[in-house]
């Protein structure tokens, strides 16, 4: 029976956890995922965990924060004056916000914190500085 290699198309499902148990994402009940091995399409702790798999093959493994979202990075996070926000919303922590450069580049960010006068911005991505949990099933290789 095949193993999956770099290069191979692979169909997978996978349900992401969080270190508190919590599912933060999951294609059971939906269509599988599908990736071609060593593009870096997605974070290298998943692309290592499916490598060498078989097909019907299940496996959990937890993916260190460097081989997911990396650390939480401190100059991802931007001072933001009230003035400089749109007039129509009302910022609360956790709202999502994007701003665009003046080359077309969109950046998304977080609300962090909401002062009297200013809002915290944070660039990293949600699951930066987490282990992440996957329980994986190799459906196909392609």
């Amino acid at each position: 029976m095949s193993h999956v290699k770099v290069n191979d198309t692979v169909k997978v499902h996978y349900t992401g956890k969080l270190s508190s148990g919590q599912v933060f994402d999951s294609s059971v009940d939906k269509e599988p995922l599908e990736f071609t091995l060593g593009m870096g399409m997605l974070i290298p702790g998943f692309e290592k965990a499916v490598l060498d798999m078989k097909v019907n093959d299940k496996k959990t493994v937890v993916i260190s924060k460097e081989d997911a979202y990396g650390e939480v990075q401190k100059e991802l996070f931007h001072e933001v004056k009230n003035e400089e926000l749109p007039q129509d919303i009302k910022p609360e922590v956790g709202m999502g916000l994007s701003s665009r450069n003046a080359d077309g580049t969109e950046h998304k960010f977080r609300i962090a914190a909401v002062n009297d006068d200013h809002i915290i911005v944070d660039g990293n991505h949600p699951l930066a500085g987490q282990d992440l949990t996957f329980e994986l099933e190799l459906l196909e290789i392609k």
